[in-house]
């Protein structure tokens, strides 16, 4: 009995090992030519199943999720290999000295960069992370330079009008003006030579809230919008989306 379950065992094993090797050479296969997409989460709290809908309905990428804590350990040089654009949609604040280090070469290497609506609040206590998205949010009043900054604040459930601020940017090409049920945010500083793409007056909001730059040799986008599904189910804001990946992967 014993040798009939070791050739069973003998059988068998080559014959699993066989289906998964070919089940990830087709997935490979199927990502090939696909931008390559880290979703980062973790640290605020999102409708997670019609969130990551936006990715798998995408059919110009591949993703991979990640939460921290687990994130940082994806921007080494040798991790990194695996994706080409890094989407923000978390709330973090601890970023060791390793990570911060590994996050800026990642982008000077030509990374893309997508941060999305509370993602602009990361990493407080590191300067350097405001000047690569081009904005500093403030999760408490504070003095900058001897400016005093208010908290920057946000308002749930707010229907407004959205600007398309440059309709040739290939990031909202194709955009006419629209109307969202999203969370505004107001009193947050955002640097002056970002390229403003979206803009609107709605007084519970900053006026401009999506905008494109570049920091080294990356191509970084800000979308304020994107609390819930309201936003996500959007058809404008859907598009963005997936431009700004393209965008910011160089691919348009």
């Amino acid at each position: 009995m014993q040798n009939i379950r070791v050739w069973l065992v003998a059988l068998v094993l080559p014959v699993i090992l066989f289906a998964s090797l070919a089940r990830a050479a087709d997935a490979d296969q199927a990502a090939k030519g696909k931008i390559r997409v880290l979703v980062v989460t973790g640290g605020h709290d999102f409708e997670k199943e019609p969130f990551f809908k936006l990715f798998k309905d995408n059919p110009d990428i591949s993703y991979q999720a990640v939460e921290h804590p687990s994130v940082h350990a994806l921007l080494s040089i040798e991790a990194a290999k695996r994706w080409d654009v890094l989407v923000g949609y978390d709330m973090h604040q601890g970023i060791a000295e390793e990570a911060k280090a590994n996050f800026v070469a990642r982008l000077k290497e030509g990374k893309g960069l997508v941060v999305l609506h509370h993602a602009i609040a990361d990493y407080q206590a590191w300067p350097e992370y405001n000047a690569i998205i081009g904005a500093r949010y403030y999760l408490a009043a504070t003095n900058i330079n001897g400016v005093a900054k208010l908290r920057s604040a946000y308002k749930h459930g707010v229907d407004f009008k959205i600007h398309v601020a440059d309709t040739q940017h290939p990031v909202t090409r194709g955009v006419k003006d629209f109307d969202i049920h999203d969370e505004t945010y107001k009193f947050f500083d955002v640097a002056e030579e970002v390229h403003a793409l979206l803009t609107t007056e709605e007084p519970l909001s900053n006026k401009v809230i999506a905008w494109a730059k570049t920091y080294e040799g990356a191509r970084v986008v800000y979308l304020q919008c994107g609390h819930d599904h309201f936003a996500y189910e959007n058809p404008a804001y859907v598009q963005i989306l997936r431009q700004a990946i393209q965008w910011t992967a160089h691919k348009n």
